[in-house]
């Protein structure tokens, strides 16, 4: 079985998890405690089946990490319905598909103006990190504008969220799960302030939206900092992880070039190849059957999402990086009740990165080999120098 921490496997991991897939579609890891699902249609299950769901258990001991469990323990992603059901509907529209797209045209002025800035920065010093100056100011930026938060703030709130979501690596040292807590009590507080603010002078934002509902004051917090980090986790590692695996394969990253048309399946495909996510818990609330494995109730099984993205009983050539690849089932964004619910948000901004980067600087290449960020859960690079 895999150790999380071996710095060969973060490397890379697929053919770990092919060796694993050919001996079955679900394993025991007794070092993570828990189930791996690894197939694709055992993963699926395990994220579709209502009979496995997502339970907070507070980090211990509770009495140091008070923040941190705060905002999970009142974060829809941390919750079943009912609970679950009342915070998504709450902002759920924020996110829907025809509310997002009007937003298109602003979230590629964005991109454009960041690659414009990305390329003066390599002109002046012949090479840039694409991680500072796009993927992770791109997606802060656009959270930020529809909840309401200063533009000029999206530097530190990645810093916390950065900080935060090493809490959900495997044996995490504990000078890191302090930092984890202290960015916990520091996001909260900034969010609190914001929200009373927004509560004397409400605007047209999403958090005014949530301040006006029947959120209490907790969850108000907690969803505004999930939907933060959420929406900057995760789209900056697939625009980080995408854009090394486009210019170390460069027939992709030349054929996208010159046909900017591919820029969504190209999406789809990168989410596929490299997934920022890379394992997804649960836990049996009754005695339930996985591809034929009993998992217990109170046992954890996590899906195994980039094993599950290299299945070739489902994807054709699933080594192979092939930015038209179509259909392309992946489970990148989850599935069942949890799926991503800003999906949507995150495709028009990965594909906005990705048209403006291949129209302005058609000549990109990596200035050094990227280092990888020592964590498996969430799969992404340290940063990526890039030249022209």
């Amino acid at each position: 079985m895999f150790d999380p921490r071996d710095p060969r496997f973060l490397a890379d991991p697929y053919p770990v998890f092919a060796e694993l897939r050919s001996r079955g579609p679900v394993h025991r890891h007794d070092g993570l405690g828990l189930f791996v699902a690894v197939s694709h249609a055992s993963a699926s299950a395990v994220l579709r089946d209502r009979r496995l769901g997502r339970l907070w258990q507070d980090a211990t001991p509770v009495e140091q990490f008070a923040s941190f469990n705060m905002l999970h323990r009142n974060s829809l992603l941390e919750n079943e319905p009912p609970a679950h059901t009342r915070l998504r509907r709450l902002v759920s529209s924020a996110f829907a598909r025809g509310h997002v797209e009007r937003l298109r045209p602003a979230v590629e002025a964005l991109a454009d103006r960041m690659v414009a800035t990305l390329a003066d920065r390599i002109a002046e010093d012949g090479q840039a990190d694409l991680l500072e100056h796009l993927a992770q100011p791109l997606p802060v930026a656009v959270i930020a504008e529809l909840l309401g938060v200063p533009e000029d703030d999206g530097p530190m709130l990645v810093a916390w969220s950065n900080a935060i979501v090493k809490m959900y690596e495997y044996g995490l040292p504990e000078p890191r799960r302090r930092e984890a807590e202290a960015a916990a009590t520091e996001f909260a507080d900034y969010l609190r302030a914001l929200a009373d603010h927004r509560a004397a002078h409400p605007g047209d934002d999403l958090l005014s939206h949530l301040i006006a509902s029947d959120l209490t004051g907790d969850e108000v917090v907690a969803t505004a900092v999930l939907l933060l980090m959420a929406g900057h986790e995760a789209t900056v590692n697939v625009i980080g992880n995408g854009v090394h695996a486009l210019l170390t394969h460069r027939d992709q990253w030349e054929r996208l070039v010159r046909d900017p048309s591919l820029a969504d399946t190209a999406t789809e495909e990168l989410i596929r190849y490299d997934s920022p996510l890379q394992l997804f818990e649960r836990t049996a609330t009754t005695d339930v059957e996985i591809a034929g494995h009993r998992v217990a109730e109170g046992e954890k099984i996590a899906a195994l999402l980039g094993a599950a993205a290299r299945d070739p009983e489902v994807f054709d050539a699933p080594d192979t990086l092939d930015i038209g690849r179509s259909p392309n089932p992946h489970l990148g964004f989850g599935g069942g009740v949890h799926y991503c619910l800003g999906a949507p948000l995150a495709r028009i901004e990965i594909a906005a990165a990705l048209t403006a980067l291949t129209r302005r600087l058609p000549e990109l290449r990596e200035a050094e080999t990227p280092p990888r960020r020592a964590e498996f859960v969430i799969r992404g690079l340290d940063r990526l120098s890039v030249t022209t």
